[in-house]
């Protein structure tokens, strides 16, 4: 039972919108009625509130990192991935929003950097690295993705392999949209067009 209530612990934490609650507490609107539509920080970004989106990503990023230290604080190491899979669940796909919710990128972040710091560096070091390189923020968030189970196993983390290719496999699915823009080379750059 205990691996439920990690998972659902997880779940209810990131289960909080912060980019729509900021936006709408701050007079930017409706986040799901700006740009793509999207809850997260790329999108807030969009409302041309740069201290908006910074604090959603900081704070979707937060709940990634609190999910996973309470498991630990909780349980020890044993229930993390579950915690890690319950909060990317409660952001992506939140009750209260009807289950549409963010891609899950920034709190996979704080996932990674609560499990293991130094799959969080990885982590970190792609994303603002491709985000650098190409400007697209979706391209950068699928590669840190990406890049963060191959993370776990090259710095001798092998119990967290399964948990963030999971995420890992998610975030693109969530991203399909994204990829299809790719592809027709039309997806839109950070500071761009929606």
């Amino acid at each position: 039972m205990e691996w439920m209530v990690a998972l659902a612990m997880g779940y209810v934490i990131g289960s909080v919108p912060f980019g729509l609650i900021l936006t709408r507490l701050f007079g930017a609107g409706d986040l799901r009625q700006i740009g793509s539509g999207n809850i997260g920080a790329t999108n807030v970004l969009r409302t041309g509130r740069k201290g908006l989106a910074a604090a959603t990503l900081l704070l979707d990023l937060a709940k990634g990192l609190a999910a996973v230290l309470i498991a630990r604080a909780l349980w020890g190491e044993a229930l993390t991935e579950q915690a890690a899979i319950g909060v990317f669940a409660g952001h992506c796909f939140p009750v209260w929003l009807a289950f549409r919710g963010g891609k899950g990128v920034a709190t996979t972040a704080g996932i990674c950097f609560g499990l293991a710091w130094p799959i969080g560096a990885v982590y970190a070091v792609v994303w603002l690295g491709m985000l650098a390189l190409t400007r697209i923020s979706s391209l950068a968030g699928m590669s840190a993705a990406i890049a963060a189970p191959i993370a776990a196993w090259a710095l001798g983390y092998p119990w967290h392999i399964k948990a963030l290719a999971a995420i890992a496999v998610a975030v693109l699915v969530l991203h399909r949209a994204n990829i299809a823009r790719l592809r027709a080379g039309t997806e839109p750059k950070v500071g761009g067009q929606s």
